[in-house]
Order: C-alpha cells, then sequence, then structure tokens
C-alpha cells in the first residue's frame, strides 16, 4: 500500500506522512511494520488523502501540522507553510538578542505564528509582539502558541506595523510575501493553495519589503535591528532599499544552498 503509494506520488515522504497521519503513528513504527496488512478503515482513509496530494494539496493542510525549529504547528490554508530556509530568520535574530535579559521583538505577518515562537520559545525573557493582517492566521498562531505553552506572545490584528504606533523594539523581523505577481510559480505546485496575500507582493516582489523597510525604524530603539526573508534573486534590491532608508551595517545572508535569503540592518 506504502509503496504503491509512493510510486504514484513520485515522493516516498509525502505518502509516508500522509500514512503517519491516518494512523497517528511515528515514522519508526512504519518500518518496525512495514509488513503489517492496514484494515480496510485505514486503507480507504489513506486512499483519500493520496488522491488529495495527487491532485496536488499540499501535505502540510492535508495533515494539518508542519515542523519548524522545534515546534509542531498547526497549519491550514489561511496560513502560509512554513519552510526550513526561513530557520535562517530566526538563527539570525536569535544572535542579535540577549540569551538572558528582557527585550521587545516585533514579528510581522506572522502567519501560523512561527518565527514568533520559535525566538519566544528560545528568548523566554523576551516579549514578542506578532502581526497580522489576517484575523484568520491569527486564531492559528494562537493555538499555536497556547498548544505549546509560549507565553511570552502578544498577538494583534493589523497591517504590518500599523497596530504598533507608539511601541519600540530591540528587534523587528518579518517573512513577507516577496514574489512577483506576474510570477508562474503561483500557479504550480504547492502554491496554488497558499493565501496569495501571503506569497505576492507587486510586480517586483517588494512592495511589503519596501514598507517595512520605510516604516520600521520608527519602531527601533537606537542600535536595534531589521531582518527579513527574501526571494534568492532580491537580495541587491533589499540592501539598496535599507541603505536608502539609512540602516547601517546592512547585510544579506545566504541559506544553505547558497541563495541570498535574509538581508538585515541596524537602525
Amino acid at each position: 500500500m506504502l509503496t504503491a503509494a509512493a510510486e504514484r506520488l513520485g515522493e516516498r515522504a509525502d505518502a509516508e506522512a500522509l500514512l503517519q497521519h491516518v494512523l497517528q503513528r511515528p515514522r519508526s513504527w512504519l518500518f518496525a511494520h512495514a509488513d503489517d496488512e492496514p484494515d480496510m478503515d485505514v486503507q480507504t482513509a489513506f486512499s483519500t488523502l493520496v488522491d488529495r496530494r495527487a491532485a496536488g494539496e499540499p501535505v502540510a493542510y492535508i495533515t494539518g501540522r508542519r515542523g519548524f525549529w522545534s515546534l509542531d504547528l498547526e497549519v491550514n490554508p489561511a496560513t502560509l507553510i512554513p519552510r526550513p530556509e526561513t530557520e535562517l530568520l530566526v538563527e539570525l535574530a536569535l544572535q542579535r538578542l540577549p540569551s538572558d535579559a528582557a527585550c521587545r521583538v516585533a514579528d510581522l505577518g506572522t502567519g501560523s505564528g512561527a518565527i514568533a515562537l520559535a525566538i519566544a520559545r528560545e528568548r523566554p525573557r523576551a516579549r514578542v509582539t506578532a502581526t497580522d493582517a489576517s484575523a484568520a492566521a491569527l486564531a492559528v498562531a494562537r493555538r499555536n502558541a497556547q498548544r505549546h505553552a509560549i507565553g511570552n506572545v502578544a498577538f494583534v490584528h493589523g497591517d504590518w506595523l500599523a497596530p504598533l504606533a507608539g511601541q519600540h523594539f530591540d528587534l523587528i523581523v518579518s517573512n513577507p510575501p516577496y514574489i512577483e505577481a506576474a510570477d508562474p510559480h503561483l500557479a504550480q505546485g504547492d502554491l496554488r493553495f497558499e493565501p496569495p496575500a501571503a506569497l505576492a507582493s507587486g510586480p517586483d516582489g517588494l512592495d511589503a519589503i519596501r514598507r517595512i523597510v520605510r516604516d520600521a525604524r520608527a519602531h527601533l530603539h537606537p542600535d536595534a535591528w531589521l531582518l527579513f526573508e527574501h526571494g534568492w534573486n532580491q537580495g541587491e534590491a533589499s540592501r539598496n532599499l535599507l541603505a536608502e532608508a539609512g540602516y547601517a551595517e546592512v547585510f544579506t545572508a545566504q541559506d544553505l544552498e547558497s541563495r541570498d535569503r535574509v538581508s538585515g540592518g541596524r537602525a
């Protein structure tokens, strides 16, 4: 059953994830019971999920879960699916935050809460404020915080920095939409199922980044950092935007595949 599903999907990992979800068993259990014959209810349920995946629906939306950092997160079509490369943004943020002192962090466009919750777990003395324009996404983020008993995050409904009037932070992070509006990839693969507003941002993909770079300095303490994720071909443009807005120590960091992934600067 598993082998046939893997051949159909062209990806054994997807088939295993779907079977794990049906059985509510870890991957190790699948290996230990590889020769077991599942009952008909299991076979029917598994077949239904394989059909959905074969039609293109992301595994994360089918199972309702996605791992990020050290967290198992709820996700649904109201939220972007967290990606492993975004963990670089968390790593860079943690490098700039004290491990044993109080500080304030803002996560703009939090979605499932992945970045905010990862930072809050690693920095329990930090006060993290996470914003999102989607009330449905914030509901998911709040459930993720409750599920992991992470209490040092506040979730605020609003667009980017708009709901943070008068507030100042030691670090602002964001994984904003950065795909070009006409990019053909938006009509392919998993991207077809994710919220468009969390993916695309204007003709060159930089509309949200421009707004964040422009507005963030007014909310940063002196010498505090702004960090944001962007596309592999947007490093130079992001550095230029930061420099033009007066940020210092502007840089771009590359992901594990040596692609420009995160840029930032100090206020």
